[in-house]
């Protein structure tokens, strides 16, 4: 058959269609969709004719307008672009243009997971790198080269907790994310594993963990070291979600007794991007290191001596030991992870230091000029790191409301935990003139 003849498997004619449908053994094409109701069955789609590609640009770069864009935090942003102060687990924070330009390369984009370790050496010690950086952020001894993202990491150290002490029950402490608790919960189901949620620390011998966040959902800051002297003494391990933001203030969770660290790497270098691709940060003690999921990268030499790296502890994965494997991620994130790599490369330690003070103080800043305003108080006298609750005069989804009318995107509304609540975001990329804005807008929307 020629280059530009027919294609043998696409019928080309009535006569090919039917002896195609003849082959299978049905009638009419209806007769392939018998099993679907026929009410569900669309009888077509509907398009509009075909464009150019320069009217579908135009088309869609109308689309894009349309958005209402997060700052500046987004290369070439379409839309109109407003302050925002929502955050609760996705934050917006400065991307160095080294990031995009390191990760759009080819030899990165295109990666697959390395296991042939001769082809993918470049790939194998960026993640090298990420393990390596993420153990100096937590004060750990190992990590793996991430996992999902946040909420599944805490899962998935959830069920090594149970694996390692041989318990059934996970205690989740009050102040974890309500979506991610709603993800453990979720892991939990299939093995049976009952999910405890605590106020305080009364644990008992059949707890296999404790887990903690902090900075806690709602912003304020707990006091971790009590938390962890109850867990070790009910025989329990500790786990500890953090911001990786805030590490560069606040004590690392190898310090405080944690072990195991999880985390949403997704305020390193990337996006808020609708909910994903994010990056699960994971760390742990070195005597756990064979029940920790995900991959792991080691560093080694070659026959010449020559520094290397390789996959390594592979026993533990689904594609060695199947149903014994220590969890079921298989796809890799390492496209974000290396965007996190290139991102702590870029800042450096110093650098994540200025940027958590930045946080810290023009959260500070922004929470004493709300707490003044007629109708709003600042919730509890609790230190916090970025965020803070707000307590407004009226829903909170009027308030936003009027926020956005201003050009402003509002906190994220938690009257579930806090009547009224507002959950206050700010982070380095918020500038004085925007916080001001806010405390204004929100006299304004009080009234």
């Amino acid at each position: 058959m020629s280059a530009d003849g027919p294609h043998p498997y696409i019928p080309n004619t009535d006569e090919d269609r039917d002896h195609l449908l003849s082959t299978i053994g049905v009638g009419s094409i209806d007769e392939l969709f018998v099993d679907i109701p026929a009410e569900f069955r669309i009888k077509g789609l509907g398009l509009p004719n075909a464009l150019s590609e320069i009217e579908l640009t135009h088309d869609l770069s109308s689309l894009a307008d349309r958005n209402t864009v997060a700052g500046n935090a987004c290369p070439e942003p379409r839309g109109r672009s407003v302050a925002s102060f929502l955050g609760g687990g996705a934050y917006r924070h400065f991307i160095p243009s080294t990031v995009g330009h390191i990760v759009s390369r080819s030899e990165y984009y295109t990666a697959y997971t390395p296991y042939q370790p001769e082809i993918s050496q470049g790939t194998l010690q960026t993640m090298f790198e990420l393990q390596s950086m993420v153990c100096e952020l937590t004060a750990l001894d190992v990590a793996n080269a991430g996992m999902y993202e946040g909420a599944s990491a805490l899962a998935e150290a959830s069920l090594m907790a149970c694996r390692v002490t041989g318990r059934s029950r996970i205690a989740v402490h009050a102040s974890v994310n309500p979506n991610w608790l709603a993800v453990v919960r979720t892991y939990a189901s299939g093995p049976s594993i009952d999910v405890d949620v605590l106020e305080d620390a009364a644990l008992t011998g059949d707890h296999a963990c404790l887990a903690v966040q902090q900075p806690a959902f709602l912003g304020n800051l707990i006091d971790v070291w009590s938390l962890e002297e109850a867990a070790h003494a009910a025989g329990a391990l500790y786990i500890a979600a953090v911001d990786p933001i805030s590490l560069g203030l606040l004590t690392p969770p190898g310090e405080y007794g944690a072990d195991i660290a999880v985390g949403e790497g997704q305020s390193l270098g990337w996006p808020v991007n609708f909910g994903g691709p994010y990056l699960g940060l994971f760390a742990c003690r070195e005597q756990y290191v064979r029940q920790m999921p995900g991959r792991v990268v080691g560093q080694t030499t070659d026959l010449d001596s020559r520094t290397g790296y390789v996959l390594t502890l592979q026993t533990r994965e689904q594609h060695i030991r199947r149903e014994r494997a220590t969890s079921n991620i298989c796809t890799s994130q390492q496209l974000v992870g290396l965007a996190a790599t290139v991102y702590l490369a870029t800042v450096g330690k110093h650098g994540l230091r200025e940027i958590a003070q930045q946080c810290y103080d023009k959260a500070h800043y922004a929470a004493a000029l709300i707490d003044g305003l007629d109708g709003y108080s600042v919730e509890g006298n609790e230190p916090f790191f970025k965020e803070f609750v707000v307590r407004c005069p009226r829903p909170v989804a009027e308030v936003n409301h009027r926020l956005l009318e201003r050009g402003i995107i509002g906190g994220l509304d938690v009257s579930e935990q806090v009547q009224n609540g507002m959950l206050v975001c700010v982070t380095e990329m918020n500038t004085r003139e925007e916080i001001e804005r806010l405390a204004e807008a929100l006299k304004e929307a009080g009234r």
